[in-house]
């Protein structure tokens, strides 16, 4: 089954982290993501840009609406994912607990619906 891990970076923990702290979880995570390659759980995954540079769509009515910045006003952000192979939730949730941004926020973890 393929799941999700969705990234939400609490912006707070982030401005407050050093560029050595930023260098390690990068460095971790990409290690990790070299791990999950070679363990065949890894599909893909990507950092996002900076929330500012969000826009927003809505159709109501059969009208676009577009808003600038993400979807909601949360203290969190989506910052990134990685899309990973897994033979259950549990073992999802183990790859997931792994991962050095995990220190940034919080990860969500999401079983896809399979398209």
């Amino acid at each position: 089954m393929r799941y999700l891990c969705l990234f939400y970076i609490d912006q707070t923990l982030a401005d407050a982290a050093s560029k050595e702290e930023w260098a390690e979880i990068d460095r971790e995570s990409h290690a990790s993501n070299e791990e999950l390659k070679r363990s065949g759980h890894y599909l893909a995954s990507n950092a996002l840009a900076d929330p500012k540079t969000a826009k927003t769509l809505r159709v109501r009515a059969g009208k676009a609406s577009w808003t600038d910045g993400p979807f909601a006003e949360t203290k969190e952000h989506l910052g990134g994912f990685l899309l990973i192979e897994a033979k259950s939730l549990a073992e999802a949730m183990e790859i997931a607990e792994r991962d050095s941004l995990a220190r940034m926020g919080a990860i969500e973890v999401r079983e896809t619906a399979g398209f």
